[in-house]
């Protein structure tokens, strides 16, 4: 009897959950405990200082695994698996936006009845940013809205999907609005299950996973995510983190264009901090010229000046209106500029009188027009010393230039940042800094379209490496005061992880630069090393085994690793744009494969992986060979690193198998299959989800 109570005991969900959440979070604390005991003794009685460089190298790789580590821990510390979603309310406004640019008609289509046909009411929108007849007309015939830029938009900057989701958001008005790729069926009761959420008035956001229909089992690209949209979204869930991914979303207006308007008010408080840091350097400049003539007038005025600046940074401190601080600068400038103009005046005509050729019976506006004609006055007039008016003149107009209509933009308001290429991740750090909540719904709600080909799946990885990059750059989520502490960490959590290509080389290198040069990184017993190492990468695996408990995630510990390479370029390619302006050379990832490439072509996009394997064996194999001829005596080492060449070559062979795909004609005929109503789709639990 009491074993069947504990089988129904176990058969509640909310027990599984709860039991599940326990035991992560006994072996996060254990593998971080491990860790740490494991670094610590790594820090004080193992490195190598006769071959320092990859020693250190190799302590500091493993460092930044421990930091990943934490961070990882404290995202499922907090998993959040939400049960049934609350009724959606009855009389909610929705605007449903399917951005495309230069997609196949076919595709955006089906997309678009699906989108049409979403059961809870709504408004349509297709925002054609490729401004294409085939698209207006295809809008038109099934009945759904059709948006492209607005005038406004010519000669400006675009922003990719974030430019075209705030031109959409200018010239609708639902109350939510839920946003699809070109290429995401929705499900017909997405509405139903999201909107409830919305009933708490500090939602923001509701995002679903992104699940692509045509990907095989053994899913050779790595496209699925199932440990992302799963686990990890769902601790960052419980940190009130969970982010918006660009698709299969839905979000509140009101929250959008309140963090759009706060931008809008924030980047013109820079811009006047800005104006004012320049107005003190020449202000600084003016005072030295000043005293070089010993002109006291000029010093008073300059020095008024300059208390005005201060004053007026201080306001900003204060949070007083932009407004009132130009205006309270430009008075205390004009003031400050009366009692020079009289005396500027005088000294002009009296410079003016010693210029030869002018004529001393004609009044000062004369002579000044003629001298205008003729290049030798006009010359000796230039190179008089400069009146500190015209210093004064020159800090009034920084002010004046500040631009309150950001005449750079086509909108001055933004509501989707634009601060980088993943609008999506910058957008929700808004607004949870805004004080708004999000909620990660984890129900598949839409199949979607995954890059078919290795170069197209690059393009989509290199994008949003770049992108996220970028915000780590510009908006760091540690210096956003308004963010809590965990919010900071979530968000870092996805940033850090882009870094770890510069530590991944480390980790190639070290077995090759051991069996062939004899680098040894750890001085110590390989019995004492191994039995520190090996129960810390255990419940390292562990911790990963119970998180994505049923899901596939074998391929995305293979690419983590296989693609570092990208990840270096994302990197580099980053901070030469946020730094140097360089351009990223942004592409849509395309919506069918890319013909045209042959088998050499697809191993040159990876080619570095190639070389890399071929050092690999063939420094197992020399050091085999040493090992056997006599010539290394030390067997331990040699084999320990033999087996992490090993390890490499399974997590680098992923680069091979994604080289040499080719969908059946089955998968590329799925198009037809790809709506909700033509069969079951998995659950994110199952096990045809890839990796």
């Amino acid at each position: 009897m009491s074993h069947v109570v504990h089988m129904l005991w176990l058969d509640d969900p909310d027990v599984r959950a709860e039991l599940r959440l326990r035991l992560l979070r006994v072996l996060v604390a254990t593998n971080l405990l491990l860790g740490f005991l494991y670094l610590s003794w790594r820090y004080t009685a193992t490195i190598n200082w006769a071959a320092w460089p990859i020693a250190l190298g190799l302590v500091v790789a493993e460092t930044y695994s421990y930091i990943d580590a934490w961070l990882f821990g404290l995202t499922l510390w907090r998993l959040k698996q939400r049960g049934e979603p609350p009724p959606p309310p009855s009389q909610a406004t929705v605007d449903v936006f399917i951005t495309c640019y230069n997609e196949p008609v076919e595709i955006v289509r089906e997309t678009a009845i699906a989108a049409r046909d979403i059961r809870y009411p709504h408004r349509t929108y297709l925002l054609d940013d490729g401004n294409s007849s085939a698209m207006r007309a295809m809008a038109q015939e099934i009945g759904i809205g059709y948006l492209v830029r607005s005038e406004e938009w010519k000669g400006k900057q675009r922003h990719a999907k974030a430019g075209n989701l705030n031109n959409a958001l200018c010239q609708t008005n639902g109350e939510f609005v839920l946003v699809l790729d070109a290429d995401q069926i929705p499900s017909p009761d997405i509405l139903d299950r999201t909107l409830g959420y919305f009933a708490d008035e500090r939602v923001a956001l509701v995002q679903t996973p992104q699940w692509f229909y045509n990907v095989p089992p053994d899913d050779p690209l790595g496209s699925q995510a199932p440990l992302f949209y799963g686990p990890i979204m769902q601790g960052k869930d419980g940190w009130n983190a969970a982010f918006f991914c660009g698709s299969n979303a839905i979000l509140r207006r009101e929250a959008l264009m309140q963090i759009g308007i706060a931008n809008y008010v924030r980047d013109l408080e820079l811009r006047v901090q800005r104006a004012l840091r320049t107005a003190e350097t020449l202000l600084r400049r003016a005072v030295r010229q000043a005293q070089a003539v010993n002109n006291g007038a000029a010093l008073a005025a300059i020095n008024d000046l300059q208390a005005a600046v201060r004053a007026s940074r201080r306001m900003l401190r204060e949070g007083r209106p932009i407004q009132e601080v130009t205006w309270y600068f430009q008075q205390r400038a004009a003031a400050a500029a009366r009692p020079l103009v009289v005396e500027d005046l005088a000294r002009l005509r009296a410079e003016v009188a010693t210029i030869p050729g002018l004529n001393e019976d004609e009044d000062l506006t004369t002579n000044l027009s003629r001298s205008l004609d003729d290049e030798t006055i006009l010359h000796e007039l230039t190179i008089r010393e400069r009146s500190p008016l015209a210093a004064i003149a020159t800090v009034r107009e920084l002010l004046l230039a500040v631009d309150v209509d950001r005449s750079d933009e086509a909108q001055p308001v933004m509501p989707l940042a634009t601060i980088s290429v993943t609008e999506d991740m910058a957008t929700a750090m808004r607004l949870h800094a805004a004080g708004w909540r999000s909620v990660y719904h984890d129900e598949i709600l839409a199949r979607g379209l995954a890059p078919e080909d290795l170069r197209s799946a690059l393009q989509q990885r290199l994008r949003w490496a770049q992108g996220t990059i970028q915000v780590m750059l510009r908006e760091n989520p540690l210096f956003i005061r308004r963010l809590g502490w965990g919010q900071r960490l979530m968000y870092f959590a996805t940033m850090w992880s882009y870094l770890s290509g510069f530590f991944s080389v480390i980790y190639l290198a070290a077995p090759i630069l051991y069996l062939i040069f004899g680098m040894l990184p750890v001085r110590a017993q390989a019995e004492e090393f191994f039995w520190r190492l090996v129960p810390y990468l255990i419940t390292n695996e562990l911790v990963f085994a119970v998180a994505g408990w049923k899901r596939a995630t074998w391929r995305g510990h293979q690419y983590s690793l296989a693609l570092f390479p990208l990840w270096i370029r994302a990197v580099i390619s980053a901070i030469g744009n946020v730094y140097a302006g360089r351009p990223l050379g942004f592409v849509v990832t395309p919506k069918v494969r890319q013909g045209g490439m042959h088998l050499w072509g697809q191993l040159r996009l990876v080619r570095i992986q190639v070389i890399t394997m071929a050092l690999l064996i063939l420094s197992a194999i020399w050091g085999l060979g040493r090992l056997a001829l006599g010539v290394q005596t030390e067997g331990i080492p040699t084999l320990v690193n033999i087996f992490w060449i090993g390890y490499d070559l399974l997590m680098l062979s992923v680069v091979i198998d994604a080289a040499l795909y080719q969908p059946e004609e089955q998968e590329q005929s799925m198009a037809a299959d790809r709506g909700f109503g033509a069969g079951p789709i998995p659950t994110p639990t199952e096990g045809g989800m890839g990796g």
